[in-house]
């Protein structure tokens, strides 16, 4: 199977989603660097994140497959249990992997999140509430929170 990488315009800017054949496997903010092939993934990731930006939809039901280290896996997967609306700091998340310790570590697991918004890393916060820490730009996170808070 042979995977495919769109980039359309969204309410944030540009946004390329890229798939293997079986599951998401990237989201990134700006154009695709190398010719775009779409597919059928990436049309249902398209469609998905249209509703999502309308308001119309608060879960996504694609299939992911983020790369990344075990322990980086466990915080992606953590982040997915945030409710849509909602926010969680490092450390909440640092405890609810079971390593209360590591909301630094947590931070540069966040921080390497290959498939941001389906994988809702704009929804982890300083412990003071704080928007702190993303990669793509606080103007993105705060753009996604209050888009969630306003269609909540």
């Amino acid at each position: 199977m042979t995977g495919g990488r769109e980039t359309r315009l969204l309410p944030v800017g540009p946004i390329t989603v890229e798939d293997n054949g079986r599951a998401i496997t990237g989201v990134t903010f700006g154009e695709a660097t190398e010719p775009i092939a779409p597919s059928p993934l990436t049309a249902r990731a398209f469609e998905q994140l249209e509703a999502y930006f309308l308001g119309r939809l608060t879960e996504f039901d694609l299939p992911l497959e983020p790369a990344g280290t075990p322990f980086q896996r466990r915080v992606w997967d953590a982040l997915r249990q945030i409710p849509y609306g909602e926010t969680r700091s490092y450390g909440d998340i640092a405890r609810a992997i079971g390593c209360p310790g590591g909301a630094r570590a947590v931070g540069m697991a966040n921080n390497r999140n290959p498939i941001p918004i389906l994988i809702p890393c704009h929804r982890v916060i300083g412990a003071n509430g704080a928007l702190v820490g993303y990669s793509d730009g606080l103007s993105i996170k705060e753009a996604l929170l209050r888009l969630e808070k306003a269609l909540k």
